[in-house]
């Protein structure tokens, strides 16, 4: 199946895994997925992913999510850039969730960043998402 939107995909199914409870998700493999997931390690949401294959041998990313006491660390996940609309931003325009508490994913020329990040590096980008 075809998906259209494939970081969204992906943080669709982190947050329906989260409500269930799961420890891990799997998701198909791409360069872009990854690099979003290496900010969300970074900023701490999650403990970490690994790639694998499936059973048919095509690339996946296996995410192991974040808990603390029983609550998901991940309270709120919104994709802000869809590819019908794309969301661009300058440097100093790059928006703070819930006041420097939670984090802006960024896709700038630099690669792809969180907020402080890219304010920090002085360049803007395309905000793909945001998570608290």
């Amino acid at each position: 199946m075809s998906v259209n939107d494939p970081l969204g995909d992906m943080l669709t199914r982190i947050r329906n895994a989260q409500m269930r409870g799961k420890s891990t998700v799997r998701t198909p493999a791409s360069k872009l997925r990854a690099w979003v997931l290496d900010v969300l390690q970074d900023e701490g949401y999650i403990r970490g992913y690994e790639k694998t294959a499936d059973s048919k041998g095509h690339p996946e990313l296996e995410i192991s999510l974040k808990y603390y006491e029983g609550t998901p660390v991940i309270r709120e996940l919104k994709r802000v850039s869809t590819p019908g609309r794309r969301v661009y931003m300058g440097a100093q325009d790059v928006p703070s969730v819930r006041q420097g508490l939670g984090v802006s994913i960024v896709s700038t020329s630099k690669g792809v960043m969180s907020d402080a990040s890219a304010r920090t590096a002085n360049v803007g980008g395309e905000v793909l998402c945001t998570v608290f």
